[in-house]
């Protein structure tokens, strides 16, 4: 077992957070009436992806009859449905759908994490059920060579910098905004980038469309390009 893979058995067993361990399993236990014959996955769940990665993409937390149904971040949603796709249009992902964690999806050269790791109600984590997963991130992070971050949302992007800041990045003052394509250069080569999440409230509403985030990811792709080794 790799140390990736320690960690990510580790993660799975984590029940630090009492309102989140009793919402994901509720949802676990009721389900969604189109999803009756599904066993839920119901824990904490783990990042996948290229344990070569040098973009590591952060997202929001578990969907609750999505990741917290099929055990993999952006898996079985629509949010999974337009960022898979869009992985696959730049390259990597090697299929455009994700639908269950057994689908034959591979990531190339990136790797999926979140802030969160458990369906939060309303999908809305708080302050310390954020402070409590992001040592996880942490760990993820020393165990992967990240040029680039690619934050999706807010929330996202403020773990990204808690997370860098705890690595010994100095943040400035203020802190680097959040905006759909937002970049901020790190120490060393690295660079964060925003984007906005790819959930259906925004996808749906055109806030964010398939164009605008294959302009992101054509950005994302050259600075990899630029970083170095």
């Amino acid at each position: 077992m790799t140390q990736l893979e320690a960690l990510h058995a580790e993660i799975t067993q984590c029940r630090a957070c009492p309102r989140l361990v009793a919402w994901r399993e509720e949802v676990a236990q009721v389900k969604r009436r189109a999803f009756q014959d599904w066993t839920y996955w119901g824990r904490a769940v783990p990042g996948f992806g290229d344990p070569r990665a040098r973009l590591l993409i952060v997202g929001l937390a578990p969907a609750a009859h999505g990741a917290n149904r099929t055990g993999r971040f952006f898996t079985g949603d629509r949010s999974g449905d337009f960022l898979m796709a869009g992985l696959y249009r730049a390259g990597f992902a090697n299929q455009p759908l994700s639908q269950h964690a057994g689908d034959g999806l591979k990531l190339r050269g990136a790797y999926i994490t979140a802030a969160a790791r458990c369906a939060p109600p309303e999908n809305k984590p708080l302050p310390g059920e954020l402070a409590r997963c992001a040592p996880f991130i942490d760990r993820e992070l020393a165990l992967l060579p990240t040029r680039v971050f690619l934050a999706l949302g807010a929330i996202a992007w403020g773990a990204a910098l808690t997370v860098l800041a705890r690595t010994g990045v100095v943040l400035p003052k203020p802190r680097p905004v959040f905006a759909h394509g937002a970049e901020w250069a790190l120490p060393g080569g690295r660079t964060l980038v925003g984007c906005y999440h790819v959930s259906q409230q925004n996808t749906q509403t055109g806030l964010l469309t398939p164009a605008m985030f294959d302009a992101v990811m054509v950005r994302v792709q050259r600075l990899l390009e630029e970083a170095p080794a």
